[in-house]
C-alpha cells in the first residue's frame, strides 16, 4: 500500500464492510483494553441528576470501574461532591482535566470557581475547564466568559486553562480562542446530522478547524461519542453497530496521531433524557449499573 492510500485510509477510517457484529466488539475490547487516552467521566447514579449530592464511595466506585482503561478522567462540576473527583482520580494515577460548571446562575458559579482554584492549589488538576458549552446555552456573554477565564489565570497562574464548547465557537470567537492556553473542542458529527460512512472524516475536520483555531496551541477533542440507543437525528442513527464503529475509528485515530481524545461517555445517564431526548440516556461505554455494554 502506498503512502498517500494509507493516509486516504485514515481519513475515512476503518473498513467495515466486511465485519461482523462480533468482529466490531472485539476491535472494541482490544482497542479498551490496550487503553485509550480519556473519558468523560460522571459518577451520577440512577435517580441522580445534577444538583444531587455526590458521595465519594460512589466516586471511588465508578472510577474503580473504568481506571484500567484510561490515562485521563475529564470532570465537569466543581460542587455538589463533584470537587472531590480529582483528588480520587490522582490516587488512582489518572490525570485530570477539572471543569467549573458556569451559567447564568452568578451564586452558584462563585462556588464553582472557588472550588476549583482550591482543586488546582492542592495539586489536583492538570488541565482547567472554565465553563462547559456556556455559549452554546446563551447563559453567559463571550466578556462575562472571558471576564472568568482571566480570573482563574490571576487566581491560578500554574494553570492551563481553557474553555470546553463546539468547535466552531472558537473558529467563531478569535478572542475566546485567544485566552484559552489549550483549546478544549467538542466535536460531534451525530448531532450535526453526519451519516455514520462519513462521520470520521467529519469529526477530523472539526478537530482541524479548532486547530486552525488556535494557531498552535494544544487542542484536546474534549468530547466526541455516538449513542447506541435512541432516535435518529437527521442523518446520524443510534445503534450499536454505529457505536461501535465510531469508537473504532475515534480511538485507532487518536492512538496513531497522538489526538487527545475525552471520549464522551463513561456511564449511560437516565437524566439526559430530559435534556437531549430518548437518545441522551445512551452515550456510555457503560451502562446506568456500570457494566460495560459491547
Amino acid at each position: 500500500m502506498s503512502f498517500r492510500s494509507e493516509k486516504v485510509l485514515s481519513l475515512v477510517g476503518e473498513d467495515f464492510q466486511q465485519k461482523t457484529a462480533d468482529d466490531l466488539a472485539r476491535m472494541f475490547k482490544v482497542l479498551l483494553d490496550g487503553g485509550i487516552h480519556g473519558l468523560c467521566f460522571s459518577a451520577y447514579l440512577e435517580g441522580q441528576a445534577p444538583g444531587s449530592i455526590l458521595s465519594e464511595q460512589q466516586i471511588r466506585e465508578r472510577i474503580a470501574i473504568i481506571k484500567p482503561f484510561i490515562q485521563w478522567v475529564r470532570t465537569f462540576s466543581c460542587s455538589d461532591g463533584s470537587e472531590l473527583i480529582p483528588a480520587i482520580a490522582k490516587e488512582n494515577g489518572l490525570k485530570t482535566m477539572v471543569g467549573a460548571w458556569l451559567s447564568d446562575d452568578k451564586e452558584k458559579n462563585e462556588e464553582e470557581i472557588n472550588n476549583l482554584i482550591q482543586v488546582v492549589k492542592s495539586g489536583n488538576a492538570d488541565l482547567v475547564a472554565v465553563g462547559n458549552e456556556v455559549l452554546y446555552r446563551e447563559e453567559l456573554t463571550e466578556e462575562e466568559l472571558l471576564g472568568y477565564i482571566s480570573r482563574v489565570k490571576k487566581l491560578a497562574p500554574e494553570a492551563q486553562v481553557g474553555y470546553v464548547d463546539a468547535y466552531y465557537e472558537f473558529v467563531n470567537r478569535p478572542a475566546l480562542a485567544n485566552a484559552c492556553d489549550v483549546i478544549f473542542a467538542n466535536c460531534y458529527p451525530f448531532w450535526e446530522g453526519c451519516h455514520i460512512d462519513y462521520s470520521h472524516v467529519y469529526m477530523q475536520n472539526m478537530y482541524y478547524q479548532a486547530l486552525g483555531a488556535g494557531k498552535g496551541k494544544r487542542v484536546i477533542i474534549s468530547e466526541t461519542g455516538w449513542p447506541n440507543i435512541g432516535t435518529a437525528f437527521e442523518a446520524s442513527v443510534p445503534n450499536t453497530e454505529n457505536a461501535l464503529r465510531y469508537f473504532i475509528n475515534t480511538q485507532k485515530w487518536s492512538r496513531e496521531e497522538g489526538i487527545e481524545v475525552m471520549y464522551f461517555s463513561s456511564f449511560d445517564e437516565s437524566w439526559k433524557v430530559g435534556v437531549e431526548g430518548d437518545v441522551g440516556a445512551f452515550w456510555g461505554l457503560w451502562d446506568k449499573n456500570g457494566k460495560l455494554k459491547y
